[in-house]
């Protein structure tokens, strides 16, 4: 598809805010390589090891190691950025870069992220930074992790630091989804370190919580101009034909899943990141979707979620950041559809008092995608894991047109 002109008779331009912010978002360990953490450390155990066997599955498509080679190529996505008129682009600082050994800073790798931010301001781009995507170094782990309180003052450490140097940045985003990582690690117990525990999984949640009410003070004292929010992962549960029971268990979930941590944090948000992936149509039991259009993760592609989601979120009076919202499609079936319907829905919200400012796309590159390796492609650009060639997919000139224009056609 071509955007049409925005003469075309019976065409209207759908424009979006001025100011607005067009951009992608990564994560450290999923493009960096070369990180040594409490994740690449897993990927390699014996225990995770013989569970990808068991599967029939080849363990080295399932180690990060090199991943997209970003940390020394991070001019080649700098160009993608360009490329596709992205004007912010959201990163993650790795703390088992900075911080190898407890109170040891690693000052060639604050180097390199003040280099990108420099880089990113010089061409416009606006930077998102957030302090912690999932992974911890080793001796954080060694000392219980996020189930510890003893990761917290280490933690509000790493954040002064940074935010020390980088006074540059505006836009802070202290956490990335700590629901669906205190579940996947203490609860279901997929990721490391792999804990079936419901109380454990409570005392995550709630360490988490304290980290961001620490670490939004210490950012302000550096910089009282800085705008910081959380990734939230906000699902729209819809309560199907309106029947009781389905609206009872739809206030349940909306209140631990999507309002609990929000609710519990808003007092230090100066907005609030929306990821957004899935809908779940709740009728006697969740997930009882149609899934007439699926992606290669098998989770629905249902546009118009978005705009309930970000509909969900008016009550706290905040401005609001797509802060991740794509898709794993390979063959880019579905992606340039995808991205344009749900752009209609955001449109949709704004429209009726949302207070969205921004949408950026997860991800600018096929990455390593957590316990599915590099199995699942959410990128704008292909990338080939060997030679770390980036190729732009052709969804992604479509994406860049909407950036430009800031809006597209709608007939």
């Amino acid at each position: 598809m071509e955007l049409e002109n925005k003469n075309e008779k019976n065409a209207k331009f759908l424009a979006f805010p001025k100011g607005f912010f067009w951009g992608a978002s990564t994560a450290s360990h999923q493009i960096e390589g070369g990180n040594v953490n409490d994740w690449s450390e897993w990927e390699k155990s014996p225990k995770r090891m013989a569970e990808l066997k068991k599967k029939n599955k080849n363990p080295e498509e399932y180690i990060s190691g090199k991943a997209c080679n970003s940390y020394e190529l991070f001019d080649e996505d700098l160009k993608r950025i360009k490329e596709f008129n992205l004007n912010a682009y959201r990163f993650s600082i790795e703390w088992s870069r900075v911080e190898p050994e407890e109170g040891k800073w690693n000052e060639e790798a604050i180097d390199h992220y003040k280099n990108v931010v420099k880089k990113l301001k010089e061409n416009n781009v606006e930077p998102f930074v957030t302090v912690w995507h999932w992974t911890i170094p080793l001796w954080a782990r060694d000392r219980g992790g996020w189930s510890s309180k003893k990761i917290l003052d280490p933690f509000s450490r790493f954040a002064e630091k940074m935010a020390s140097e980088l006074k540059d940045v505006k836009f802070w985003i202290t956490l990335n989804e700590p629901e669906v990582y205190a579940g996947q690690s203490y609860l279901i117990g997929i990721w490391p370190p792999q804990k079936n525990n419901p109380f454990v999984y409570v005392k995550v949640i709630r360490n988490l919580i304290k980290a961001h009410n620490n670490i939004f003070h210490v950012i302000k004292k550096i910089n009282l101009e800085a705008k910081i929010g959380i990734a939230n992962p906000n699902i729209y549960f819809e309560a199907y034909k309106n029947r009781f029971v389905n609206i009872v268990l739809k206030k349940i979930v909306d209140w631990w899943w999507n309002f609990y941590f929000l609710d519990k944090t808003k007092n230090g948000l100066d907005f609030i990141g929306l990821n957004h992936y899935h809908h779940s149509r709740i009728n006697y039991g969740f997930h009882k979707n149609e899934n007439k259009i699926v992606s290669d993760f098998g989770w629905e592609l249902y546009p118009e979620s978005i705009y309930h989601a970000l509909m969900d979120l008016k009550k706290y009076n905040k401005p609001i950041y797509v802060t991740e919202h794509g898709l794993a499609d390979a063959k880019d079936r579905y992606r340039e559809w995808f991205i344009v319907e749900s752009l209609k829905n955001v449109h949709r919200a704004i429209d009726e008092g949302a207070n969205a400012r921004g949408y950026l796309h997860w991800s600018l590159l096929d990455n390593f995608e957590w316990a599915e390796g590099f199995t699942k492609k959410f990128g704008l650009c292909e990338v080939d894991f060997k030679t770390f060639k980036r190729a732009p997919r052709p969804s992604a000139k479509i994406y860049a047109e909407i950036c430009k224009n800031n809006g597209f056609m709608l007939k």
